[in-house]
């Protein structure tokens, strides 16, 4: 392995384009130093690829490349994926499935809460109309008991000579 030699990717490399066509943060600073990490990262995929003809899809995760002894002395290594950031996607349908539940809940909130107001309009007017019929029921009560007592005061009047006493 080189090195020195000149950067080269094939073009089915699994690179995105703005990743191959991205500047350097600090241009002034980059140095062969600086690449070296890169560089071996590179190389270490490189033969990773060229080992494996295929990849199969597994429901379990590749164990991920020993990383070459100089990257473990620098301090840098390659970025791994691992399930946590399936759970982060897991995570983030599980947010979107509740934000989704919540508008619908609110949407049947507000439903609810405009046909309680509408029975509490329809139970208003009912309880007037009631109240408006049981004061003229309670109206024909009364003219009823003052025809009765008219009624019962002329029969008193008329008994009255009937149970009084002559005297002779």
């Amino acid at each position: 392995m080189l090195l020195n030699a000149p950067l080269e990717v094939p073009e089915d490399f699994p690179m995105s384009e703005p990743a191959r066509q991205a500047p350097s943060p600090e241009p002034g600073l980059r140095s062969p130093a600086a690449t070296a990490p890169l560089r071996d990262w590179l190389a270490t995929m490189r033969t990773a690829m060229s080992d494996t003809p295929a990849v199969e899809t597994r429901g379990a995760e590749p164990a991920p490349a020993e990383p070459d002894a100089e990257a473990r002395n620098s301090g840098w290594s390659p970025r791994l994926v691992s399930v946590a950031a399936k759970s982060a996607e897991a995570a983030d349908e599980d947010v979107a499935e509740i934000m989704a539940e919540n508008m619908m809940l609110k949407a049947r909130l507000r439903l609810e809460s405009e046909r309680r107001d509408e029975l509490q309009v329809i139970l208003a007017q009912e309880i007037r109309e009631l109240r408006a019929h049981i004061a003229e029921e309670v109206g024909k009560m009364d003219d009823l008991r003052t025809e009765r007592d008219l009624w019962r005061a002329r029969c008193e009047a008329l008994a009255a000579p009937l149970f009084q006493v002559q005297h002779r």
